[in-house]
């Protein structure tokens, strides 16, 4: 438990994702379907966290499940202060205009060394128009 209070960090640090298709990147006639996504990650705790490795289930329309595991985040393994937010901008690749992203981050308690996972919701990738 933070020592500040009795809220476990993985409850006290919060991760927003924003998505956005990218019409000018993609392409129909070769099922390449860019989503860009920024992820805000606010640190509500009284004490410093580092998130240390990421995972990400990346559910297409067709059912077809990819995960994706790997050190940080967009080559960095950030620390984020009490009350900070850190935030960065990554992409996924679909084969159709439809797909669901979830996924954990890995993060220490810089503190006590002790590590915790942060849940990131499921959200919607979905091209113009799609209603699935």
């Amino acid at each position: 438990m933070n020592q500040a209070s009795d809220v476990p960090l993985e409850r006290e640090v919060l991760v927003d994702v924003e998505p956005v298709f990218r019409d000018d990147e993609s392409s129909h006639e070769e099922s390449r379907y860019v989503f860009s996504y920024t992820v805000t990650i606010h640190n509500h705790s009284a004490r410093s966290v580092q998130l240390l490795a990421r995972h990400w289930r990346i559910t297409q329309g067709s059912g077809k499940v990819q995960e994706v595991r790997g050190k940080g985040v967009v080559g960095q393994q950030p620390m984020i202060g009490p009350g900070q937010t850190f935030r960065y901008t990554s992409r996924a690749i679909l084969d159709g205009p439809v797909g669901v992203m979830e996924g954990s981050y890995t993060c220490v308690d810089t503190a006590s060394q002790r590590p915790f996972e942060v849940t990131i919701a499921p959200f919607r990738l979905a091209g113009p128009n799609q209603i699935h």
